[in-house]
């Protein structure tokens, strides 16, 4: 495997399960000096991945916290700049699908502003916080995650449709704001069976036949299968992309002319 993050630290938020933690271990496996490991309430999952991380040859560090909170994302940042020596680049993997809603009559008030205060507030402050930090420090790349779904929409959750889009809107502001030295950019990759995925009752009962016979591709990835491309972003072999949305789901959301 190729190491192009030799020396680097890296934050991932969300890194307890599914692709943050594979994000974590890959950055590791590619040569990172240091991962610090995000999460909110899954502390098992953490030190588990953390347990990963070390056996790659990496640092591996907890860090806990809420990242609907500023408060909480100020301490993190101050924490990992002061104490953790700094961040080259922050993966912001922590997303709210309304995973348990099954369909837009479903939704609710409550159910609209805590997905949104993840995947726009949140992220945003991610950004916002870290991403100064590393243009005093003197450059880093900052990786969103997003989705496909701001191409096809989701009839599913509007509010989680809605929430990757205002992430496009953070990711090219902050692309500009604290460019020269450091670069934002989005991973939207389609559909991974993480745990949660293969959870979903929908998923189950169909859906994945509908999606895989709809993917030219044709194969729904595991998440380490996704993030070699998520951080070729992050990788000096991305040097002159910033404020991009690049689309990885084997075809899906395919566009026509």
């Amino acid at each position: 495997m190729e190491r192009r993050f030799e020396g680097k630290t890296f934050m991932v938020t969300g890194a307890g399960t599914g692709f943050g933690a594979a994000l974590s271990l890959r950055a590791a496996h590619e040569g990172a000096g240091k991962v610090l490991v995000h999460y909110r309430s899954s502390a098992g999952g953490a030190e588990s991945t953390a347990e990963r991380v070390r056996g790659a040859g990496a640092e591996a560090l907890l860090m806990q916290g809420d990242i609907t909170s500023w408060a909480d994302i100020q301490r993190m940042a101050a924490w990992a700049f002061e104490d953790g020596g700094g961040v080259d680049v922050l993966v912001n993997n922590v997303g709210e699908m309304a995973s348990g809603q099954a369909s837009w009559t479903e939704v609710t008030e409550e159910a609209i502003d805590h997905v949104l205060a993840v995947d726009i507030k949140g992220t945003m402050l991610m950004v916002h916080e870290f991403g100064q930090r590393m243009v005093q420090r003197g450059g880093g790349a900052i990786v969103n995650v997003g989705s496909t779904v701001i191409v096809r929409g989701s009839p599913r959750a509007p509010q989680y449709a809605a929430g990757k889009y205002g992430l496009l809107g953070v990711t090219k502001s902050y692309a500009k704001a604290l460019a020269p030295t450091v670069r934002v950019n989005t991973f939207a990759p389609g559909f991974m069976e993480t745990e949660a995925l293969l959870a979903r009752p929908e998923w189950q009962a169909g859906r994945r036949e509908a999606v895989l016979s709809a993917t030219p591709a044709g194969k729904i990835p595991k998440p380490e299968d996704m993030t070699g491309a998520a951080l070729f972003l992050a990788s000096e072999d991305a040097h002159h992309i910033t404020g991009s949305y690049m689309i990885a789901d084997g075809g899906y959301s395919m566009l026509g002319a």
